[in-house]
C-alpha cells in the first residue's frame, strides 16, 4: 500500500507506548478495512498513517492494497506482554520461504525425511500437540547457518518458490529462519499460531487449553472461539482450568 510509505518513519518502535494499540483496538474486527474509514479513529490523518505504518512494520497489519488493509485482530487484542513476544514470530513469518513441487503431501513427506529442522511449528506441531486440526502445511525453523543451504537443496530437488503459477497454490513446505527465543518450544509454537492468524488461532486456543502450565504468558480469545475448540477437542478429559476468554 503506497499510502503507508508516504512519510519517512523510524522503524525502531517503542513497544511501551500504548497509543498505537489503542488506535488499533478501535478498528472493527472485520476482514478488510478502508484507510479512509479509520482516519477518524486518530487525532489526525498523518497520525493515522503513522500508526498504520507502525502496525504494518510490526506485523499486526497483514495485507495492504490500494487504500485497503487487513489486520490480525486477535493479535492486536492481546495483552502487551503477548504482543511483545509476537514480534519475533511476525518477523520469522515475513522472512519465511514457501516451496512446492507436487503441491501435495509428497512434498511434506520429502521435507520431513530430508531436512533437519531445529523446530517444526504451526500446523504439524500443533497437530502433534493437540490432535485438533489436521495439518495442511509444514513449517520448519532452520538455523541461520543452514537457511540458504536448505533453500538451495529444495531448489536442486525441483521445488519451486512462491505459488504454483497456473493453480495459484502456495507451496506446502515453509522454511523459517531462527529468530527470537526458543527456550520454551511449546510457547513458541503457540505464539507462531497467534501471529499467523486464520485457522491457526484455533490451534493456539487448543494449545492453551491443553498446555496452559507450559505457557509463561497466556493470551485472550473470543469466548465463542474458546468454547468451540473446547467442545471439539478430542482430549477434553485432560483440560483443566486453562480457559482464558476475553471479558465481555
Amino acid at each position: 500500500m503506497a499510502e503507508l510509505y508516504k512519510y519517512p518513519f523510524d522503524d525502531n518502535i517503542d513497544m511501551s507506548q500504548t497509543s498505537v494499540f489503542e488506535f488499533a483496538q478501535k478498528i472493527e474486527p472485520k476482514p478488510i478495512h478502508s484507510i479512509n474509514n479509520v482516519i477518524s479513529l486518530s487525532t489526525s490523518t498523518r497520525t493515522a498513517y503513522r500508526y498504520l505504518h507502525t502496525l504494518k512494520n510490526l506485523g499486526f497489519v497483514t495485507k495492504t492494497s490500494r487504500g485497503y488493509f487487513m489486520t490480525n485482530a486477535i493479535a492486536i487484542s492481546q495483552p502487551a506482554v503477548i504482543r511483545n513476544k509476537l514480534l519475533s514470530s511476525f518477523k520469522a513469518l515475513r522472512l519465511a520461504k514457501r516451496f512446492g513441487k507436487y503441491y501435495n503431501d509428497s512434498d511434506i513427506n520429502f521435507a520431513i525425511n530430508s531436512i533437519q529442522a531445529k523446530l517444526i511449528t504451526l500446523d504439524y506441531k500443533a497437530w502433534e500437540l493437540t490432535k485438533y486440526q489436521y495439518p495442511s502445511e509444514l513449517y520448519m525453523y532452520i538455523d541461520r547457518e543452514n537457511f540458504d543451504k536448505t533453500i538451495s537443496f529444495l531448489k536442486e530437488n525441483k521445488f519451486n518458490g512462491g505459488q504454483r503459477r497456473r493453480k495459484g497454490l502456495g507451496g506446502r513446505v515453509g522454511i523459517l529462519p531462527m529468530i527470537g527465543d526458543f527456550s520454551n518450544e511449546i510457547e513458541r509454537v503457540y505464539l507462531d499460531c497467534i501471529a499467523k492468524g486464520g485457522r491457526s488461532i484455533q490451534d493456539a486456543i487448543a494449545i492453551q487449553l491443553l498446555y496452559g502450565d507450559h505457557l509463561e504468558s497466556k493470551g485472550i480469545f473470543p469466548a465463542e472461539s474458546v468454547l468451540k475448540v473446547q467442545k471439539d477437542l478430542p482430549n477434553k478429559s485432560i483440560i483443566t482450568h486453562h480457559t482464558y476468554q476475553r471479558p465481555n
